[in-house]
């Protein structure tokens, strides 16, 4: 919090900007300036939660709720933004919130880093439960279960669990069920702890076969192997997040994205002392009974009752796949045109135009392969339009080791 220019911090209302914020105003004499950015469509909107919490600390709160426009405007600027083919969609509401927040701070904290030091993301809880019950079951039924999961289209699941929402414990009241329902269906059929992790991670089960003479580097298996070494499956998930999630995809976004803003961004969180402290603590204080990231939580119910914040996790996403059935339908057909991709040679044909067909009648949730392959073809149309001092050359097959 030292700076000799005006300060502030984003805000979700999620446990680790809750945190930042709690601790900064703890020790400011006035109100924090809090920012957030909010979704008029249901599951993704954390301006609700995030506006109580500023309301508890009577912080000096702005939000700013986001339509399909403004992500349509954002979506020409990313390959500049970003200068590489970077495929999180969060990339678009974090420019934003950035944005918002340089109209009246220079520097602003974010509470990015809590769920790998501390165990937040559900991926590690899901990950252990479907490991360790899904070895009784037969795998013709997971591979069954699977199958039907996948040619359920997603909006029926989001329906069905809505009926169902006032009667299902609050460990079950997911939000975008049917996007959910759609990532689980290739974790039914893995065979080891590692595997499910690296499909956790993964879009494209088989990238080699939509990039024309690729292959995929082994640098995120030999991590989860390596790690895999004397490591709980957790503590194994924890540090391959740490070394490659993180700086790879987090922080780049961050960045990125607030420096396209002019606007500084801090992350307290990831103080080498705070890291250091963290991988000390034995498990039962980062999750205790079901519930992650058990000694952050204790530090914020000092400040905040628990009921405001207590809730399923989110994540800052996106409607990416409704936006890409409406406002940004044409963008995208344009840069996914079959002759389009036939000519520049990167990309096989049938899988991408399969995947685009399915999500546009509702068949599949194919929002974030597709947004992979938007992002590189966005790229490539910016470096096309304005040539770099290197050429873009199609792709080469990857030779062994490299």
């Amino acid at each position: 919090m030292i700076s000799d220019v005006p300060l502030g911090a984003f805000l979700s209302g999620g446990i680790d900007s809750s945190t930042v914020v709690a601790l900064m105003q703890a020790q400011s004499q006035r109100p924090i300036k809090t920012f957030t950015i909010g979704f008029q469509e249901d599951g993704y909107n954390e301006a609700i939660h995030a506006r109580r919490v500023a309301d508890r600390f009577h912080t000096d709160h702005t939000e700013l709720y986001l339509s399909p426009e403004d992500a349509l405007n954002v979506v020409p600027m990313l390959p500049g933004m970003y200068d590489e083919p970077f495929s999180d969609s969060s990339q678009i509401p974090t420019y934003l919130v950035s944005k918002l927040a340089r109209q009246a701070v220079t520097v602003a904290l974010s509470g990015d880093g809590g769920d790998e030091i501390f165990g937040g993301y559900s991926r590690y809880t899901l990950i252990g439960s479907i490991w360790k019950y899904g070895k009784a079951i037969p795998r013709p039924i997971k591979i069954a279960a699977a199958r039907m999961l996948q040619w359920i289209p997603p909006q029926r699941i989001d329906q069905g669990f809505s009926l169902a929402r006032p009667f299902l414990p609050k460990a079950l009241r997911l939000t975008t069920p049917g996007d959910k329902a759609q990532k689980l269906v290739p974790f039914l059929t893995r065979k080891s702890p590692q595997d499910l992790y690296y499909q956790a991670l993964s879009h494209w089960d088989n990238p080699e076969e939509v990039v024309i003479g690729g292959c995929e580097p082994s640098t995120v298996r030999e991590c989860i192997a390596e790690f895999s070494n004397g490591a709980s499956n957790e503590e194994a998930m924890m540090l391959t997040d740490l070394v490659n999630y993180l700086p790879d995809d987090i922080l780049t976004k961050l960045d990125r994205a607030s420096m396209a803003a002019s606007l500084e961004a801090r992350v307290p969180l990831l103080d080498h002392r705070v890291v250091e402290f963290a991988w000390t603590l034995p498990p039962s204080q980062r999750k205790r009974k079901g519930v992650s990231k058990w000694i952050l939580r204790q530090i914020l119910y000092k400040y905040i009752p628990p009921e405001l914040i207590e809730r399923p996790k989110m994540g800052f996403g996106v409607p990416i796949g409704r936006w890409l059935r409406g406002p940004l339908k044409e963008w995208a057909e344009s840069l996914l045109d079959g002759d389009r991709l036939r000519r520049e040679g990167y990309f096989d044909l049938a899988p991408i135009r399969q995947t685009w067909e399915e999500h546009m009648a509702g068949r599949g949730a194919w929002q974030y392969h597709l947004w992979d392959i938007l992002m590189f073809q966005a790229w490539l149309e910016e470096n096309q339009r304005r040539p770099r001092a290197f050429d873009v050359a199609p792709a080469a097959k990857c030779a062994s080791g490299l």
